[in-house]
């Protein structure tokens, strides 16, 4: 059987095919405590310190983590703290009190924190220079927006490996796009780093969930099979649709 691709390889396609990563930038990754944004974490240390073909390291962008702590969230992982500290990780907390957002007859929600967190995410870039932000996203999550916009909303959207903000000088880019969950768990384990999730009381994905149970249906849980729904976003063919 082939072996499958290092996980460090499957996102160094990602990186090229989708430009995700050009001299000069300056990069803020989405830092959450779970598995896959410290993936993605240790895939920019990695990448950082690799020695570059004319033998000196990659420095031609700057990263750094951070992490937006709501009122309500558990403290950041001090395993995982300790895993940046040896990676050598820039790294920040930055607390937000999301729950006096919340405006009158409005129900808190993941969905509501996430945004709020993500607007955080994206003033501190502006405000310090930052032209990028990477997000944890993995091939699953992407697929599983796909199948709840196609069904809830009947539009063929999802979340792109690279998207430009039309009103802010920022990117947002998704370096984990053909990286499974699957995938990822098992990086967590042979780091030592799996276990984190949110514990929060406002948890409703009920949504995610039922996508992602729809997905693991449609592709037996096959990774070959989600690659290629994955691939079919790439390969429109306008003559056979209406």
């Amino acid at each position: 059987m082939k072996k499958p691709p290092r996980l460090s390889s499957l996102i160094d396609k990602a990186v090229f095919d989708y430009n995700l990563i050009e001299k000069g930038d300056r990069i803020l990754i989405g830092a959450s405590g779970g598995k896959d944004s410290t993936a993605l974490i240790k895939y920019f240390s990695d990448r950082a310190r690799r020695p570059a073909r004319v033998g000196a390291a990659d420095t031609s962008f700057e990263y750094k983590a951070l992490f937006i702590k709501s009122d309500f969230a558990p403290d950041f992982p001090e395993g995982i703290r300790a895993l940046f500290r040896q990676w050598g990780v820039p790294f920040e907390q930055l607390n937000v009190n999301v729950l006096e957002r919340v405006k009158p007859g409005q129900k808190m929600s993941c969905w509501w924190c996430s945004t709020q967190r993500r607007t955080e995410l994206l003033n501190y870039a502006i405000a310090n220079g930052y032209n990028k932000i990477a997000l944890g996203h993995h091939m699953d999550d992407i697929l599983e927006t796909l199948l709840m916009n196609m069904l809830n909303k009947g539009e063929m959207a999802s979340m792109p490996p690279r998207l430009k903000y039309d009103n802010f000088p920022i990117t947002v880019i998704r370096p984990l796009c053909y990286v499974s969950e699957a995938r990822l768990i098992e990086e967590a384990e042979t780091c030592g780093y799996a276990g984190y999730t949110c514990t929060c009381d406002y948890q409703d994905n009920s949504g995610r969930k039922e996508a992602r149970a729809k997905l693991e249906a449609l592709t037996d849980g096959d990774e070959a099979k989600k690659e290629r729904l994955f691939a079919s976003m790439r390969n429109i063919q306008p003559l056979y649709l209406p």
